[in-house]
């Protein structure tokens, strides 16, 4: 049996989504997100499972044989922290040491707030991912 993807592009309201943030300094600050990501990418913002916020698509096969798709970027606004999601594959050690506070995940950027962080090494940040997916699966 192949293994399903929980995390698909759905139609699920974005704004609904961030509405339903509990924490109204969470709400504020992925309103933020939202612009950013939407005017770096140029790509309309898209729910991907439950709750996270992406843009822009690409779809990835490993030599495993397993595939699917994901967003470009993308974020969301957990109850804990705020999860950035980037490339993982790209090299963006240089510009996380000038983003602020911030920790490391397998697979994202966890941050508490945006003012903890520099919006312009961010949007740097999204454009490196992008352009690094791009290059990396151009047939999309």
């Amino acid at each position: 049996m192949a293994y399903e993807l929980k995390t698909k592009q759905n139609d699920n309201s974005v704004l609904d989504f961030i509405r339903s943030v509990e924490s109204p300094k969470k709400r504020e600050d992925a309103c933020q997100l939202l612009d950013i990501f939407t005017k770096t990418t140029g790509y309309n913002a898209k729910m991907w499972g439950t709750s996270i916020i992406g843009f822009g698509s690409y779809h990835y096969k490993y030599a495993s044989g397993h595939e699917g798709d994901a967003p470009l970027v993308g974020f969301s606004p957990r109850k804990a922290k705020i999860s950035l999601y980037f490339a993982t594959g790209d090299d963006n050690e240089e510009l996380l040491q000038d983003f602020g506070k911030h920790t490391k995940g397998k697979a994202c950027v966890y941050i508490n707030k945006l003012t903890d962080v520099d919006v312009e090494v961010l949007k740097k940040l999204i454009d490196q991912s992008v352009n690094f997916l791009k290059k990396t699966y151009p047939d999309q």
